[in-house]
């Protein structure tokens, strides 16, 4: 039989093994952390349960065609529900909006709440669903480095309506040319965050992002974020995937061109076919020192890192939802600071995400957890503890304000988790989220390929290549390089 190799077991990886498995090949993931999941991780703390990384979870269907590909039932490993609300968005001077998942009642209700003609709301979502769907077949199911890509009536469609895409245009210049309100051109702004970007830097293009979350929905999964990657870890033993664990990758091996396997710092692997889940800079540095590198591609911009304060609150909040956003008086300056200056403003936005308000065994009774993120820069090596010291301060200072409340006294216990931590945990290089930033409107095009062009049989999974980081594009980039690997019978 056939051997497939995938280095790293992140949500990518996960979802790689699963389709070459169900291609007829012997798989086996080889992975440095002790447990499979990559960022979709959890720990448990003085009786709450956080999970780590994404937060976010929609277009579950992704997730589903997994286990319905293996002819599996996706309900018996893994249940989810959807939230009728998208997320809470609080304003220093006391404007709040709770933004429905429903398209009707948000068009209704932001228009209420900002002052804003239902016209424009609705001809801005109208405009965002068609460039997603002008684009998705192109831009995220397909590999943007093969000319087949290019020959379809589909993608000869997206061409021609290329002037209608904002291509050219920031999104923040996109938002202002649809709305006056201030406050509602930095909600839409705040879409540049799903993929680790500035909103004054990345593509107008971006804007298809909340058609998204308002066509497909915002879910939560029955028992957090975690149980997504544990739910398809599970699905991949069943289905005869083997797993490695506490085993670092060294080097994958080249013979001829050609991809043949990987050392470990215990074994050696031979292998038909490889696969990286790993970020793409660290495979060329570490894991490929003697192959050349695709210097601009690994040159490009780094996504925007995280800094994250795990708390335990002895308190429930009404006013707060799964998902709470408390935006900064200066989005413009907070941005500046992330990708230019590399460093905090002292005024961030603040991201809070409770799962007790969904699973109440996330905390005791009475109690919430709270996952409080601010977008962060990369690590350039920078002071971190003070960076934390002076957040921290920050953040408890902007949540007094905003809740009316004095959350220090409430915190029981505490995680702290930032760009260093999460660059040691993950191998993300400088800790970037989303591997390269969106910046500008050919990140796309510059992001590498789902294969290699100079080795045979080597290809790459995961959020710092094609299509791009968080949960969905991931498991899209497993589901393109399952397409591009060849078919057993055809391989042998």
């Amino acid at each position: 039989m056939a051997k497939a190799l995938v280095i790293g077991a992140g949500i990518g990886g996960i979802a790689s093994a699963l389709r070459l498995c169900k291609k007829g090949y012997e798989v086996t993931v080889v992975e440095a952390n002790g447990y499979a999941g990559g960022k979709l991780h959890a720990i448990a703390q003085d009786g709450y349960r956080f999970d780590l990384g994404p937060s976010l979870f929609t277009m579950p269907h992704f997730v589903d065609e997994l286990f319905e590909l293996h002819d599996k039932t996706p309900a018996n490993y893994f249940n989810y529900h959807r939230k009728n609300t998208i997320c809470n968005y609080f304003w220093e001077d006391g404007h709040k909006f709770s933004a429905s998942g429903s398209r009707e009642a948000f068009i209704r209700e932001a228009s209420h709440s900002f002052a804003e003609p239902v016209e424009a709301i609705e001809k801005y979502l109208k405009r965002n669903r068609n460039k997603y769907e002008l684009t998705a077949t192109l831009f995220l199911e397909k590999s943007l480095h093969k000319v087949g890509t290019y020959l379809s009536k589909q993608t000869i469609k997206s061409i021609l309506s290329i002037s209608s895409l904002d291509i050219d245009s920031s999104l923040n210049t996109t938002n202002k040319t649809h709305f006056k309100n201030p406050k509602l051109v930095q909600l839409f702004n705040r879409y540049a965050t799903y993929n680790g970007s500035s909103p004054y830097k990345t593509p107008g293009i971006m804007s298809m992002i909340p058609h998204l979350e308002m066509h497909y929905g915002t879910f939560f999964p029955e028992g957090g974020m975690h149980q997504i990657s544990q739910s398809l870890y599970q699905l991949a033993l069943d289905v005869g995937v083997d797993f490695k664990f506490n085993e670092p990758i060294t080097s994958i091996n080249v013979q001829n061109k050609k991809a043949i396997g990987a050392t470990s710092s215990k074994t050696a692997y031979i292998s038909d076919i490889v696969v990286t889940n790993m970020d793409v800079y660290p495979t060329y540095k570490k894991l490929l020192k003697n192959q050349p590198a695709p210097k601009k591609t690994l040159q490009q911009e780094r996504s925007s890192s995280a800094l994250i304060f795990y708390w335990g609150i002895d308190r429930e909040f009404p006013n707060l939802d799964l998902h709470n956003i408390l935006f900064s008086d200066d989005y413009t300056a907070e941005f500046d600071h992330i990708f230019n200056k590399r460093a905090l403003h002292k005024d961030p936005t603040i991201y809070i995400n409770i799962t007790s308000k969904e699973h109440q065994k996330d905390a005791p009774k009475g109690h919430e957890n709270w996952f409080v993120m601010l977008n962060a820069p990369g690590n350039y090596g920078q002071d971190w503890e003070l960076l934390k010291q002076e957040a921290r301060k920050n953040i408890i200072a902007k949540i007094n304000s905003v809740l009316n409340t004095d959350i220090e006294k409430h915190i029981t216990t505490e995680h702290v988790l930032d760009p260093v931590g999460i660059e040691n945990a993950t191998s993300s290089y400088r800790g970037a989220l989303y591997g390269a930033a969106s910046n500008n409107k050919f990140a796309a095009f510059l992001r590498h390929p789902n294969f290699s062009r100079r080795i045979k049989n080597l290809y790459f999974c995961g959020g710092s290549v094609h299509p791009g980081g968080g949960i969905p594009l991931c498991l899209l980039s497993a589901k393109i390089v399952g397409d591009l690997v060849p078919n057993i019978k055809k391989h042998v």
